[in-house]
This record gives structure tokens, sequence and C-alpha cells, in this order.
């Protein structure tokens, strides 16, 4: 749109603190192709008539326990700071909130959903850290566990911080992908280019510890239980035409919110019956509020925010029974190609150094080879109580260079959506894990699924499933009912025996 409606030598202004230095480059090209310039604003227009803007928020920031973060946040400092070191780099500048919460264990709730304290952190090669954060946020005792290393600086000092980098000709590791164009500019500005390059705390931070592992292992276990409570509520109730879209996402948040642990929702539910469903990214409202009707399809996409785990689950279900004839043989025949999809990403084994966008095509071979496809990726990344979405990592057809390594979360989510009529998708977590082959001359690399929560059997079309496909499907309802069982009423654990039934 630049590129066309531009005015040859036309001057088209930004605000560096909004775009990073990859975005900039893009919307520099774009202004060219019009024969026109880009200028950074010292100010946002914006930001002159937005006179009833919110203020920033100030909500507490309190450590994360070690118990649940598995490695003091001393020793997560030291290395990544030696990493810094190593490579010749003597500081790196943080301006992702969920990097600077996971290197220092605190966690804020500033963000809807998501527990993160919005700040700025320089991370120095000793493993010292500069934070530049609202002084007014920091609860009783948080400077004790932030210790002697770490120095708690006003949010106007980061500018005057990153002046004296560039004084002293520090080498500053910069991500261009993430950091603000402001960051570069003041850098630059002082003489001190910054070094472009991935944020260090990324990788780290995606290679889950044992301790969160165990955690995630335990919250999905616990959320499993929740949505198995759902989904037998969900199967007597709906068919009576009682329950809507908004009744739906609200009794799950309930059944949620029993846990200790629970603190929040991870994402706000998608909640999408009938056509509904066939919005990828739907959100329901009173406007937009469906009826649950017995012969649709509900597609239920829904997660938690637990103090050892993050969680996030799509389940699609039929509400009553399958429609008869060619509606109910189409609706079959989708659900179980996107099945398929899951159980090939669920299965593979692959090299170590192997990419999520190299095994991607295996989400959607099933549905290829009937003409269909889904406008997604396939996969992403997953915190440990922080964000539902987190980097470097996915599983998505757009070319990704990080490798999958043990530790790793990852949604697995194929789909399919057909327009005006319903939506699918099988979404679980799944955790990289080693794997070993006799003879095998690779190091290899697998997945492990974390979620437990029965897929509905009324929609698979049995045909279309091969041997080991079943026995995949047979295996994950028997240890879904094994470890579900226990943690649920009478009433759900009689609807789970029939519920994960062998389809063998």
């Amino acid at each position: 749109w630049i590129a066309e409606n531009l005015p040859k030598g036309g001057v088209l202004g930004y605000d560096p603190w909004l775009h990073t230095v990859d975005g900039v480059a893009r919307l520099k090209e774009a202004a060219a192709k019009a024969g026109g310039t880009l200028q950074a604003l010292p100010d946002n227009p914006l930001d002159a008539v937005w006179t009833d803007q919110p203020p920033p928020p100030i909500s507490p920031v309190v450590p994360h326990d070690l118990v649940y973060a598995g490695k003091a946040a001393a020793e997560k400092r030291h290395e990544v700071g030696a990493t810094l070191a190593k490579e010749g780099i003597d500081a790196a500048v943080l301006t992702l909130p969920d990097s600077i919460a996971w290197l220092l264990n605190i966690r804020g709730a500033d963000v809807p959903h998501t527990p993160l304290p919005l700040s700025f952190a320089i991370l120095h090669k000793d493993g010292t850290v500069d934070l530049f954060i609202e002084k007014l946020k920091l609860a009783p005792g948080l400077a004790g566990h932030l210790g002697n290393e770490v120095a708690v600086h006003a949010p106007a000092e980061f500018g005057p911080a990153l002046d004296r980098l560039g004084a002293a000709k520090a080498r500053v590791l910069v991500d261009p992908g993430s950091a603000p164009a402001w960051v570069f500019d003041r850098l630059a500005a002082v003489g001190a280019p910054p070094v472009k390059g991935d944020d260090p705390c990324a990788l780290p931070k995606a290679c889950k510890n044992p301790v969160e592992i165990a955690g995630t292992r335990n919250a999905h276990r616990r959320d499993g239980a929740a949505v198995a409570r759902f989904l037998c509520w969900l199967d007597r109730e709906a068919p009576e035409g009682r329950v809507t879209e908004l009744d739906a996402a609200a009794k799950l948040h309930a059944f949620r919110r029993e846990n200790e642990l629970f603190r929040d929702l991870s994402f706000d539910t998608i909640a999408g019956a009938g056509p509904n469903g066939a919005i990828v990214h739907y959100r329901s409202t009173a406007k937009t509020n469906r009826l649950l009707s017995p012969g649709e399809i509900f597609l239920l996409d829904s997660g938690a925010q637990y103090l050892d785990g993050t969680t996030d689950i799509t389940r699609t279900v039929i509400i009553g029974a399958v429609p008869d004839g060619p509606l109910g043989a189409e609706m079959r025949d989708r659900f179980t190609r996107v099945l398929k999809g899951h159980i090939a990403i669920a299965t593979v084994r692959f090299p170590k150094g192997t990419s999520g966008s190299q095994i991607d095509v295996l989400a959607r071979m099933a549905l290829w080879q009937a003409g269909l496809d889904y406008d997604h990726g396939t996969g992403h990344g997953v915190g440990s109580y922080l964000g539902v979405h987190e980097g470097p990592h996915r599983i998505s057809k757009l070319p990704n260079r990080v490798g999958l390594e043990p530790g790793m979360i990852v949604s697995n989510e194929p789909g399919y959506y057909k327009t005006r009529s319903y939506g699918i998708r099988i979404e679980n977590l799944v955790v990289v894990v080693p794997v070993e082959v006799a003879g095998g001359e690779r190091e290899l690399r697998g997945f492990e699924t974390l979620t437990l929560a029965p897929i509905d059997q009324r929609l698979i079309e049995p045909s279309l499933l091969t041997r080991d496909e079943i026995a995949w499907l047979d295996a994950y309802h028997a240890r879904v009912r094994e470890e579900l069982t226990p943690l649920v009423d009478d009433a759900t654990a009689s609807w789970l025996i029939q519920a994960t039934r062998p389809l063998g």
C-alpha cells in the first residue's frame, strides 16, 4: 500500500519505538519503490491528541519461585553472560519482557493473560544486569531476590545507560527482529553502532530445564482433568440446546479456576460453533454468540497459566451425533485427515538440527492429497508460566533456521476450515526429546505429547487411518484415561471410559 500510495518525493514518518530495525528496512524498501523516503519522528503525533490515554500498568512484580523455575537467576545470568564474553560482546540489550522475566526469575501482570512485567534490561558479560523498571512495581522482598548484581533504575535512565555504553565504545548486542529501532538509533548516535544478533535469552529460555518440564507435565495433567470435566458436561448439556459459545468458555474457565496453581487463562478462549469455528482467530461476543446446535461441529481452543506451566489445547467435537448424508461424511473425512497430520507430527523422528519448517509438510500431507490445506502455522513455541507464544522455534511453512532441541515445547495443531460451515483443529502441546534407535547413525529427536484430553471418536472415519495410526490413538487414549481418572469425579470417570475406548 505504501509503495502504491506514497507520493513521489513524499516523506513517511514513523515512531522508532514502535518498529524494529527489520520492520523499518521493509518500510524503507516500500517507500523507495514510490520514490519517497522514511523519517523517524522524535514524538508520536498520536500521543499529542490521545488525551484519555491510560497510564502505564503498575502491576506488582514478584519472584518466580525456584521450585518452578528450576534454575537460579544468578546461574542464568552468568551462563548467558559467559556466552556473550566468548563472542566478544560486552553487553546485550534486552527488550522482550519474557526474556527479562526468564533471566531474572520474575513475573508480573502488565500484559493480559501473560505474567510479564514490562521493562528493559542490559545484561553485561560479567553476568550483572541493569534493570529499567518503575520501582513502585517491585513487590516487598524482590530486591533480595534480585541480589546485588542486579541494579534497578527508573525507565528514564535507559537512554543515558545506552549513551554510556556508546561512549565506552562497548560492543553491544541488539536483536534487530525484536528491539525498537530507537535503541539502534541511540547507540549509533553516540558512535557505537550495535552488533546485530539474536536475543541471547531466546534459545536457553526455549529449552526448558528438567524442573520446568516436570512442572509442565503436572500442569497438563491437572488441566486435562478440567478439560475432561468440561467435555463430559458439554456432552450432557449441549445436545439439549441450552449452551452457547460464551457459556462453554465460562464453564471451562470455572473448572480450571478450581486449581490452586491456576493464575489466569493463557489467552482469550476461542469458542466457535458451526460457521464461527471456520474463523481461525474467532472471538465470541454478545453480538456473535451462537447456540451450540445438535449436528454441528464446535471448535474450542483454550489454555491456562499455572505457576508450574502454560497450557494450550484445541478440541473439536460434534454436538450430539454426526449428521447423516454427504455433510456428515465430509465432516468425518476432514476431521480424520487433520488427525492423520496430527499423528504424523506426534510420531516423527528427525535428525539433530532439523527445524520445524522441515517437518511442517507431514501435518498437511493427508489434506494435500485431497486438495485441501490450512492457512496458519502448524506449531508455535510455548513458555513455562510465560507466553503461550514464544520463539525462536516453530513448525510452519515459513522458513525457520532454528533446530528443534530437547526441552523445547511446541504446539501440534493442524486444522481445516470450511468457510461459513465449520472449523476443525486438533491441538496438543509436545516437548522435544532425544530418541535412540538401535543401529542408528544420527543423533535423533522426537516429541513427547504433554496434553491429555480425549479426541472425539464420533468424527473419525476409521477406514482412513492406518494400523499404526489407530495404535497411536488407542495408546494415547489409554494414557489419557489412566492419568486423568484419579483426578476427576465419578461421572467424568465413567464418561472417560467411553470417550477413550479403543478404536482398533
